[in-house]
C-alpha cells in the first residue's frame, strides 16, 4: 500500500473530528436593519403613524432589545396579545401607549390598570366587565375590536349595534381606539380587503369618534385608503415578506448558524438518520449540525430544507432530529466542510421565507419558533435610531 492510500485509510477508519464543546446554533439579529424596515414602513404611510407589534417576544426576536430600538425611532403606540407582555414591554416604554388584543378578564382588570394598559374589547361582555371595573374605580382607556371578516376576536356587527343604540354601555372607558384585522392583506386582489375596509367603514359610524386601526404590515401596501390614523406593523419589521407574491421590498434582520459538529464519508447503499430515511446514492460526506425541532427547526424539513456553506447550497438529508439534522456537503471543498465550520440556516442567501416555504408553513411560524437553547446575538445599539 502506497503512503497516500495508508493516509485515506487511517482518514477514512479514524473517528471524526469534533467541534468545540458546547457548540450551538446562534440567531443574530440586526437592530439596524430592524429600524430600517420601520423607516421604509413609515415612508409609505399617509398621514397614519407608526404603530408596533412585539407580541409573541418581538416575533420571537427579543422584546427587550427591539422595544427600546422603535421607542427612539418614535413609535408610542404598541401591540401584544396578553397583559403579561404588556407588563413587560411596560418597563421598557414607559410612556407609550401598549393595547393588548386578547383584551381583559376579571382578575386581570387591576393590572391592566396598574400598569396604564389599553385592552381591546372584543365583546360585549368583555365591555361589560371593563365597564364595572371603570365605574368603580377610575376611567379605564380602551379599544374596542370589532370584526370585519375573520371571525375570530371583535365584536360582531350585531354587537356593534348594540353599542351603537346603548352607548352608555362604554361610560368610564374613553375609547383610545377602534381597530379591525385584514384577513387577505397579504394578497392584494382579493376582494375581501375591499369588502371589511367597507364594514370597518360602516362599523366606525355606529361607534363614538376616535382614532382608528385596520393595517397590519401587509394592509400598509394595500393603499392609502387602508391606513386610517394607526398603522400596525410587525412582520415587515422583522424582514418578512408582505405580499404572497414579488420581490420583498424590505431587508432581512437576522441569520442563524450553527457549526458543523462531525464531517463523516458515506457510500451507497449507507442511509441516514432515523427511519433510514436517506439512502445514500454516490460516495460523499454528511455534516451534523447541532439544530433540530427542539430548537424550532422544523421536522417538516426532512429531506427538503437547504442550508448555505460558503455560498454553496447544501441539501437537509434524512428526517430533522430533536437536536441535530444532518447536511449533504459531498459538493463542497472539504477546506470549507470541517467541524466548527458555521453553516448558514437562514441569512444572506436563505431567507425565513424561503425556509418557511421549504417547511411548508409561514416566515411567521419559523421566527416564534426559536427554542432556547439558541444563542441570541445582537447587532447595533442605541445608535440605531
Amino acid at each position: 500500500m502506497s503512503g497516500t492510500e495508508k493516509g485515506a485509510a487511517a482518514s477514512a477508519s479514524a473517528p471524526p473530528q469534533g467541534a468545540p464543546a458546547g457548540a450551538r446554533a446562534v440567531l443574530t439579529v440586526d437592530l439596524a436593519k430592524i429600524a430600517a424596515n420601520y423607516r421604509f414602513v413609515e415612508s409609505k404611510l399617509s398621514g397614519a403613524r407608526m404603530g408596533c407589534v412585539v407580541k409573541a417576544d418581538a416575533y420571537g426576536l427579543g422584546m427587550g432589545a427591539i422595544a427600546p430600538v422603535l421607542y427612539r425611532l418614535g413609535c408610542r403606540d404598541y401591540f401584544v396579545a396578553t397583559v403579561e407582555e404588556g407588563i413587560v414591554l411596560r418597563r421598557l416604554v414607559e410612556d407609550a401607549r401598549i393595547y393588548v388584543f386578547n383584551g381583559p378578564a376579571r382578575e386581570s382588570l387591576p393590572e391592566i390598570a396598574r400598569y396604564d394598559l389599553i385592552p381591546a374589547l372584543n365583546d360585549l361582555g368583555q365591555t361589560a366587565l371593563a365597564g364595572e371595573f371603570a365605574r368603580a374605580n377610575w376611567a379605564l382607556p380602551a379599544a374596542i375590536h370589532v370584526d370585519t371578516g375573520m371571525s375570530r376576536l371583535g365584536l360582531p356587527p350585531t354587537e356593534v349595534d348594540v353599542l351603537g343604540r346603548e352607548p352608555e354601555r362604554l361610560e368610564g372607558l374613553p375609547l383610545a381606539c377602534v381597530i379591525s384585522h385584514l384577513a387577505c392583506a397579504d394578497e392584494p386582489d382579493s376582494p375581501m380587503n375591499a369588502r371589511q375596509l367597507s364594514a370597518f367603514v360602516a362599523a366606525r359610524a355606529r361607534l363614538p369618534a376616535a382614532p382608528a386601526s385596520l393595517s397590519n404590515s401587509s394592509g400598509v401596501f394595500l393603499g392609502p385608503e387602508y391606513h386610517f390614523d394607526i398603522v400596525r406593523a410587525g412582520a415587515a419589521l422583522y424582514g418578512l415578506a408582505p405580499m404572497e407574491t414579488g420581490p420583498n421590498p424590505l431587508v432581512q434582520v437576522l441569520r442563524l448558524e450553527a457549526p458543523i459538529l462531525q464531517v463523516r464519508d458515506v457510500d451507497s447503499p449507507m442511509t441516514v438518520g432515523y427511519g433510514a430515511g436517506f439512502r445514500v446514492a454516490r460516495r460523499g460526506r454528511i455534516a451534523t449540525v447541532p439544530v433540530g425541532y427542539a430548537d424550532g427547526y422544523f421536522r417538516a424539513l426532512s429531506n427538503r430544507g437547504h442550508a448555505f456553506l460558503g455560498g454553496i447550497r447544501i441539501p437537509v438529508v434524512g428526517r430533522v432530529s430533536m437536536d441535530l439534522i444532518t447536511l449533504d456537503v459531498s459538493d463542497v471543498p472539504p477546506a470549507l466542510a470541517h467541524p466548527g465550520a458555521l453553516v448558514e440556516l437562514i441569512g444572506e442567501h436563505h431567507t425565513v421565507d424561503d425556509l418557511a416555504d421549504e417547511a411548508g408553513t409561514i416566515g411567521h411560524d419559523i421566527l416564534t419558533g426559536f427554542g432556547p437553547r439558541i444563542l441570541r446575538r445582537y447587532l447595533g445599539g442605541p445608535e440605531t435610531a
